[in-house]
């Protein structure tokens, strides 16, 4: 028997689904760039059989620069680490390239595909002070975020990324999983009570906390202006 209705946690899961079924409806959760990636028409009227909510809008990783650069103020420089295969890094990247020369920081941008590849970039970046780090959101770096975490910590490298704060590393300013699936929770509901997928617009996040590791600032040597502390939605001590 056919199931109702197919919820579906990441893009390849997405892709893989309408290669097979144009009929059932399918509601995604926490998949980046949901358009360029081909699931959706558009954001307003998705057109088929796939809705759901997207994981982040791209012009937010300004956001995590600005963020950087407020918490560890002689920040100038910034590697930004990818992996192309698992995530549409241009939209991340143009946003970060956008908002740097504003903040006064030299952003690079490096295409990793291993842990050999990350610990070779984020020691590059920690050979000449004034260094950082922003991890960009993917299937494979959130697979290795320890070990990219391990790296920024031994090059003593300021970082940001979805989810590090808790896993240790220095910051997070992310979308709540937990929020997101009960919000696609109410669009299953609506779908098996006939609203069609096509008729449902795709839902970009609203809510971003602020995470901060107290720890790991201070073993980067960094104080945490108060601002921030008050701004932060958590803060691990």
């Amino acid at each position: 028997m056919s199931p109702d209705a197919i919820l579906a946690s990441s893009t390849p899961a997405v892709a893989a689904l309408q290669g097979q079924t144009r009929t059932i409806p399918i509601v995604f959760v926490l998949v980046l760039d949901p358009v360029g990636q081909g699931l959706v028409q558009s954001l307003a009227r998705p057109g088929g059989n796939i809705t759901g909510f997207s994981a982040i809008d791209p012009p937010i990783m300004g956001k995590w620069l600005q963020l950087l650069k407020d918490i560890a103020p002689s920040i100038t420089r910034v590697t930004v680490i990818f992996n192309p295969d698992t995530s549409p890094a241009a939209l991340f990247n143009r946003a970060i390239a956008a908002a740097a020369p504003a903040l006064g920081v030299t952003a690079t941008f490096v295409a990793v595909h291993d842990d050999a590849g990350i610990e070779e970039a984020i020691a590059a970046q920690a050979r000449e002070p004034g260094g950082g780090l922003i991890d960009v959101p993917s299937g494979f770096t959130d697979t290795h975020r320890n070990e990219i975490i391990a790296a920024a910590a031994r090059h003593g490298l300021p970082d940001i990324g979805a989810g590090h704060a808790r896993a240790g590393g220095l910051m997070s300013y992310w979308v709540d999983p937990a929020d997101v699936y009960a919000q696609a929770a109410s669009y299953i509901d609506r779908i098996l009570k006939g609203a069609e997928p096509a008729d449902l617009p795709v839902q970009q996040p609203t809510k971003f906390p602020l995470i901060i590791n107290l720890k790991t600032a201070k073993a980067l040597g960094l104080t945490v202006p108060p601002s921030m502390l008050d701004l932060a939605d958590e803060v691990i001590e």
